[in-house]
């Protein structure tokens, strides 16, 4: 009653996780995704179009580039005359200023004659105009040979050459005949302060011809009727169909008043999809890896992942931050599968593709390579032991990324005509690939996961740990590289983790370092058992356990290492101590506790192998004879003793992996214990 309870309570914490995995992911994943209530397509002008057919769904007119126009509008303000108002009374202001500032020295007898020089000087100045210094240059930097001066009511057009500065006015009125004046008496009427500029800029009079020349451009070259075919999937993209489309998307965009309604569809849409998409991942798990919900760490990982790259995806897309083709989503079954296994990789890539690829006009070309791609990740990468493995995956995604947009290229266009941006993604995105070796030591330290790199670096027999069993207990070291090459074997041929079984091997009886003389493989003469009693040898024997946990607590073994040392003996007894206890106590009952394992039972696959090849190469040295019926008959007696106990029925093992496991250790036994045969002696001559 009791343990059914428990097990309800534990399935309905299941389901209420499986349910937060889905809400939140879907939320965010959402939440990132691009929402636009405007028409959009992708394209490149001289390249095939991807997209399906187009045809037009009303009239519209075709509008000319903004480059096209910016150009003939810069055109028109080029070719407008701008339009100055002269300061008529100016002239009039100077000839006084010139009178009121005569000085005694000027009064000589010719005095008057360079004042009415003087007089007619500043006359013609003021009639042509002066204009500012800064005013005159900006006209020349603008490229403006004439100006349209407003006198009254009237406008007449004066070339730019022919109006004044006030440096060319000064260097006018001191141009004069040196015969019949002196410039030196003329330097003596200061006649800078007459000079003032009298013609100024009408802004607003130039702005209005610009603004009416501006509307005279026309921003159609063409029309489109409701109903024509504007472009098809594979004809090429060429500036008139560039113009056309541009010219679609921009008055789709004007139709489209009730914004809020789009958005509302949009929403509902996305949010639909996404948890669509993610109750499928759920029920993929709950039928063919329920084993991943037992933990936070696995279910947290597999989503988190999904939600990440589905969010950085929707983010790039939503502020045009580069090509989508750069982000390496190939990154995710290589984690799921470094991690996990190649078919719940392979399906949450299909679903993260899906998701992507519902916000991208270019669908068809990204689910093509990425699901190719992510096939080949899976395939290369089935056990990730070195780093150069990375790399020479990262190399093998990018060619084939080339290898798929090469062949739909030319299948769309018929041609080797290849973006080169395209290609320059494609490597930008093998790099980025690269950087998978030190997000996998991340993700293992945060999840609590253990990768093939760091099993290869633990099963590494010089690290201190295994160097100090090779050297206090020799027997058990040995027997744990036996135990290693067998199970590792065994999970080859049922396609268990290899290197995580064989490395766990090495490392099962690391507690025998405590008291390694109790243990016979390390006996050398005397038994120390024989001074025991059967409780007291038993306690001794079973406490292996405890101390391999303590040293591997020490040493900071991952956690899946040290589930092996508590699953290797899973709940058995210690049968030679139990027996020889029964022999003494002929008639009575022990106390089985003082003589069973803590367990629990092996959970997986591996730490089953791990079991069934520890009882066997320990049973194989007890043989008086080795011969394959002996190997065999042993080999059977284990294991199925093992299965008969009820040892396996909480893992994943089946029937076949068992008798699959009997017959590699039986081949194993048999070559580790042939003995040689007998050579002739050679018979002298008599």
């Amino acid at each position: 009653m009791v343990k059914n309870f428990k097990l309800k309570r534990k399935e309905h914490g299941k389901q209420i996780f499986q349910g937060l995995l889905v809400l939140l992911s879907t939320l965010i994943i959402v939440y990132f995704m691009p929402r636009s209530e405007t028409v959009d397509y992708v394209y490149e002008v001289n390249k095939p179009w991807f997209s399906k057919q187009v045809i037009a769904p009303f009239s519209f007119p075709i509008y000319k580039s903004d480059s096209v126009m910016r150009h003939e509008q810069d055109s028109v303000k080029r070719t407008i005359v701008p339009y100055y108002k002269m300061d008529e009374g100016m002239k009039g202001k100077m000839q006084k200023r010139l009178v009121g500032t005569k000085r005694q020295e000027w009064s000589g007898p010719n005095s008057m004659m360079y004042i009415k020089y003087i007089n007619n000087k500043i006359d013609s100045i003021y009639s042509r105009g002066i204009i500012a210094t800064e005013e005159y240059d900006n006209l020349v930097l603008d490229g403006k040979r004439v100006i349209r001066i407003v006198e009254k009511r009237n406008a007449r057009i004066v070339p730019l050459q022919s109006v004044f500065t006030p440096r060319t006015a000064y260097e006018y009125l001191m141009a004069v005949d040196t015969a019949k004046f002196s410039r030196l008496v003329l330097q003596h009427f200061n006649l800078s302060d007459v000079i003032q500029p009298n013609i100024f800029s009408d802004v607003e009079k130039t702005n209005a011809e610009l603004a009416d020349r501006l509307r005279d451009v026309s921003g159609a070259i063409g029309m489109v009727e409701s109903g024509q075919k504007i472009i098809d999937r594979g004809e090429i993209v060429d500036k008139y169909k560039a113009a056309i489309i541009e010219s679609l998307k921009r008055e789709a965009n004007k139709q489209h008043k009730d914004t809020s309604t789009i958005l509302s569809f949009s929403f509902f849409g996305q949010v639909t999809l996404v948890f669509f998409m993610m109750l499928i991942l759920v029920s993929f798990l709950n039928l063919f890896r329920t084993d991943y919900f037992d933990k936070l760490g696995p279910g947290i990982l597999l989503f988190a992942t999904i939600t990440l790259f589905c969010s950085i995806a929707g983010w790039m897309v939503s502020h045009s931050f580069y090509h989508i083709m750069i982000l390496p989503c190939c990154m995710v079954p290589i984690i799921i599968r470094v991690f996990m296994d190649s078919r719940t990789a392979f399906m949450f890539h299909c679903v993260m593709i899906i998701i992507i690829s519902s916000f991208l006009k270019e669908q068809y070309e990204f689910v093509i390579m990425q699901l190719t791609s992510g096939m080949v990740a899976i395939q290369t990468l089935r056990e990730l032991s070195q780093r150069s493995q990375i790399i020479r995956t990262a190399v093998i995604i990018t060619l084939t990324y080339f290898v798929v947009y090469t062949s739909t290229t030319f299948i769309q266009n018929d041609s080797a005509d290849l973006s080169r941006s395209y290609l320059i993604y494609m490597v930008v995105n093998g790099v980025l690939l690269l950087f998978t070796y030190p997000l996998l030591y991340i993700l293992e330290k945060t999840f609590g996961f253990i990768s093939d790199v760091t099993l290869v670096e633990l099963s590494n027999i010089n690290n201190e740990l295994l160097q100090k069993m090779s050297e206090i207990a020799p027997g058990t070291f040995q027997h744990s590289m036996q135990v290693a090459n067998l199970s590792s074997e065994v999970a080859k041929k049922i396609g268990a983790r290899a290197q995580l079984v064989r490395t766990a091997a090495l490392y099962h009886d690391i507690g025998k370092l405590e008291r390694p003389v109790f243990f016979t493989e390390n006996q050398r003469g005397s038994n120390p058992h024989s001074h025991l009693t059967s409780e007291r040898s038993a306690e001794v024997i079973i406490d292996h356990i405890e101390n391999g946990l303590a040293l591997a607590d020490k040493y900071n073994l991952p956690a899946v290492i040290k589930s092996f040392i508590t699953t290797h003996h899973g709940i058995s007894k210690t049968k030679y101590f139990y027996i020889t206890w029964k022999n003494e106590h002929p008639g009575e009952e022990p106390d089985a506790s003082l003589f069973t394992y803590p367990g629990p039972n092996p959970s997986t696959k591996e730490q089953a192998i791990l079991m069934m090849a520890d009882a066997v190469e320990a049973a194989s040295r007890s043989l008086t004879e080795y011969t394959e019926e002996s190997i065999s008959n042993l080999v059977d007696k284990i294991i199925d003793g093992q299965k008969n106990e009820g040892y396996f029925n909480e893992c994943a093992i089946t029937f076949k992996d068992i008798a699959t496991a009997k017959e590699v250790f039986k081949e194993k036994l048999k070559i580790v214990y042939h003995t040689r045969i007998s050579y002739p002696e050679l018979n002298e001559k008599k």
